[in-house]
């Protein structure tokens, strides 16, 4: 019951932290959904970073490993919004925006993902050992 918890108030922060974050990028800009992008490149950075931080390092419990990937970045981060806004670009014919939406989306992720385990294993080489 602890760990449903612990996750739940993750999701509480995540889901508070997407909505302000993502919001105040798309404040910005009209027709494409840069405030999704945006925080799932974010989170993807984060999760890379703090998986491998727990694979390589031991940084953190268990708990807080699940605290901080399935509560807060998992309400964080919007792959149901992401698809959302895409179909929505698709039914306005937009497709230039939803080509770049797409792509940008998948790659800029997964090197947000790339640029975490670098981060984590710079700490596993000692590059970072003055921080620790």
């Amino acid at each position: 019951m602890y760990t449903v918890l612990l996750i739940g108030i993750g999701g509480f922060i995540g889901a508070i932290l997407r909505y302000t974050i993502g919001g105040w990028v798309q404040n910005s800009f009209s027709n494409f959904p840069f405030g999704t992008l945006t925080v799932n490149i974010i989170g993807s950075f984060f999760l890379g970073l703090i998986m491998y931080l727990s694979e390589y390092q031991g940084v953190f419990s268990d708990q807080t490993r699940m605290f901080l990937t399935i509560g807060m970045i998992g309400a964080f981060t919007t792959l149901s919004t992401f698809s959302y806004e895409s179909f929505r670009l698709l039914e306005r014919s937009e497709f230039t925006l939803l080509t770049i939406n797409l792509t940008a989306t998948v790659l800029l992720s997964m090197f947000a993902v790339y640029i975490g385990k670098t981060v984590a294993l710079s700490f596993a080489t000692g590059i970072w050992r003055g921080f620790r």
